[in-house]
């Protein structure tokens, strides 16, 4: 009677199937909508939301917690691709681009957003975003080289400072249900409000600036990531 080989060690692992890693994103793409409607939404729920069973959900993931954990460090590490090549001269205005492109990114997925970098998860989800700060922090120190950024607190402050304000509008978008204009003018306002600028010196630089229109930076995002989707 003819016997099965033994499998190679040295040889390569075997691709997942096409099947089974199509499963896998179709379940990463319910979750990340289902726990923006719910985010105590169930296994069973994103499951069935994916069109598959809650049994197949442990063929990908352990437990619910660790595919959170993949829906979260994923679109985070995506949120830093695309504020990558944002770039301008003003530092002001960078900084306000870097919260505008947060916005136009997860402006549909507000409050699992929020939970990610809020949440137990967030010093995962706080390494996915390493690059992102760290661009933040330059140009943070640029402005403060040039006078256009606040001086009287150290760059580490200010850096967390803007940080924590874009965050803080994906909490108030959720609960005042902010329209995607309205949530794009405040993420930009309160940017630049923790990087020094008085409300009215920030609303001149927003209607003079161009490039921070809504539909402007709306355009430029969706061309970024439909570049890193190819």
């Amino acid at each position: 009677m003819p016997t099965t080989p033994a499998p190679d060690p040295g040889a390569p692992a075997r691709a997942p199937r096409r099947d089974a890693a199509a499963n896998r994103e179709a379940l990463l793409v319910a979750a990340a909508a289902a726990l923006n409607e719910d985010i105590d939404a169930s296994l069973e729920a994103i499951a069935a939301r994916a069109g598959l069973s809650r049994r197949s959900v442990y063929g990908h993931f352990a437990n619910r917690d660790e595919l959170l954990i993949d829906v979260f460090t994923r679109g985070a590490a995506r949120l830093a691709a695309l504020l990558d090549p944002v770039s301008h001269p003003d530092a002001r205005v960078e900084i306000a681009l870097f919260g505008a492109t947060l916005w136009a990114e997860v402006e549909h997925i507000r409050v699992s957003a929020a939970l990610a970098v809020r949440g137990p998860h967030r010093e995962l989800v706080g390494s996915a975003l390493d690059p992102a700060r760290e661009r933040l922090r330059d140009t943070v120190g640029r402005g403060m080289a040039d006078g256009t950024i606040r001086t009287d607190l150290d760059r580490e402050t200010v850096t967390r400072l803007i940080e924590h304000a874009a965050v803080s509008v994906l909490d108030e978008a959720t609960r005042s249900k902010l329209s995607d204009r309205d949530g794009h003018r405040l993420v930009i306002l309160a940017a630049l409000s923790a990087a020094g600028m008085g409300w009215q010196e920030a609303g001149e630089l927003l209607a003079g600036t161009p490039e921070l229109a809504f539909d402007a930076v709306q355009g430029t995002s969706q061309a970024t990531t439909e570049a890193t989707t190819r």
